[in-house]
C-alpha cells in the first residue's frame, strides 16, 4: 500500500513503454532517478486492435506491471477511477483519447495525456474544452520538453532569435504525419520558441522533411524530421549570447516529465498551457496541408 502522503496513480493504456518507464520512476525508491510523491497502483490495459504497434505490446507491458511492480490490472476505466487520485492517459493511439478521458472528467480526476493528445485537432480542442468546462486539471507533453539538455538551451543562448529543431518522424496511417513521432521535435521547437507561429512551408520526402516557419514577431525556425539514418533528438539555438547546440539525449529521458506530472497533480497547475499545445497541433495540421499542396505556405490562422 502507498504511504498516506503519496498520490495513487492509475494508468489508462498499457500499449507503450511509457507505462513501464513511468512506473519505474514512481514506484522504485532505489532508482537514482526516483520521483517521489506518487505511486502507480492500478492500470487498465486498453489497446487498439487495428494498430499492431499498440495491441501487440499490451500483453508484455501488462505482465511486467502486474508481476514486477504489483500494479492491479482492472477490467475497465470506471474500475480504475474508483481506486486512484489521478490518471496518466498513456494510450499510444491518439484516436481513443477523447472517449477515454470522458469518464475521467466525470470523476473529476486530474489527468496527464501522453503524446499525441489526440489524433485530430478537432478532438484535441474538444478534450481541452471538456476539461475547462468541468474544471478538471489536464495537460499533455512530450518528455523532450523537460529534458535537461533542452531546458538548458532556454537560458544558455540568451534571448532566442531562432531555432533549428530535429527528431525522428516516422509516420503512421491512422494519424496526421507529425502527430505520431515528429511531435517530439515540434515540442522541442515550441519549448524554445514559444507560441506565436504565423505560417509554415513543408518539404517532404520518404527520407526526411524540413519545415520552415515564421513567427509573428519576425523570428524564424526550422524543424527537420528524420526517417533515414540515426534517429536523434535535439536543437540548435541562435541567441543573443551566441549559437548553442543541445547535448545528446541520453539517460533518464522521462525524469523531468514525471517530476512535472507529480507537481501538476499536487498543485492542479499545468506546466504547459492548453493554448500552446493546441497551437502545436495547429502547426502540425498546417504542415499536413502544406504537404498536400506540394510545399505551399500555410497560415496557421487559416487552419484555426
Amino acid at each position: 500500500m502507498p504511504a498516506p502522503e503519496e498520490l495513487r496513480i492509475g494508468l489508462i493504456g498499457l500499449d507503450t513503454s511509457h507505462a513501464v518507464e513511468f512506473t519505474k520512476l514512481l514506484n522504485d525508491p532505489k532508482n537514482p532517478a526516483h520521483v517521489a510523491g506518487a505511486r502507480v497502483v492500478a492500470a487498465f490495459p486498453g489497446g487498439s486492435a487495428d494498430l499492431p504497434s499498440s495491441i501487440d505490446r499490451v500483453p508484455q507491458y501488462t505482465a511486467t506491471l502486474r508481476d514486477q511492480w504489483q500494479v492491479e490490472i482492472v477490467a475497465d476505466i470506471p474500475a480504475l477511477l474508483a481506486r486512484v487520485d489521478a490518471v496518466l492517459l498513456l494510450s499510444v493511439d491518439g484516436r481513443p483519447h477523447l472517449e477515454q478521458i470522458r469518464p475521467v472528467i466525470a470523476a473529476r480526476k486530474p489527468v496527464f495525456i501522453d503524446k499525441p493528445l489526440a489524433a485530430s485537432l478537432k478532438d484535441a480542442r474538444e478534450i481541452y474544452r471538456l476539461c475547462a468546462e468541468a474544471r478538471v486539471p489536464c495537460f499533455s507533453s512530450s518528455g523532450l520538453r523537460f529534458y535537461p539538455g533542452i531546458q538548458a538551451l532556454k537560458t544558455a543562448a540568451g534571448e532566442i532569435h531562432g531555432v533549428e529543431a530535429f527528431s525522428p518522424a516516422p509516420t503512421e496511417p491512422h494519424h496526421p504525419d507529425l502527430y505520431w513521432y515528429g511531435i517530439h521535435g515540434v515540442e522541442i521547437l515550441y519549448t524554445l520558441m514559444g507560441p506565436g507561429c504565423q505560417w509554415i512551408e513543408r518539404t517532404f520526402t520518404d527520407d526526411a522533411e524540413v519545415i520552415v516557419a515564421r513567427w509573428k514577431d519576425g523570428r524564424t525556425a526550422t524543424f527537420r524530421g528524420i526517417r533515414k539514418g540515426p534517429h536523434e533528438y535535439g536543437a540548435t539555438v541562435y541567441g543573443s549570447k551566441g549559437v548553442r547546440l543541445s547535448e545528446p539525449v541520453r539517460g533518464a529521458l522521462y525524469q523531468g516529465l514525471v517530476t512535472e506530472i507529480v507537481r501538476f497533480f499536487q498543485t492542479g497547475r499545468p506546466p504547459v498551457p492548453p493554448e500552446e499545445t493546441l497551437e502545436m497541433f495547429t502547426f502540425m495540421d498546417a504542415a499536413q496541408l502544406s504537404r498536400q499542396r506540394d510545399g505551399a505556405r500555410v497560415d496557421l490562422g487559416s487552419v484555426r
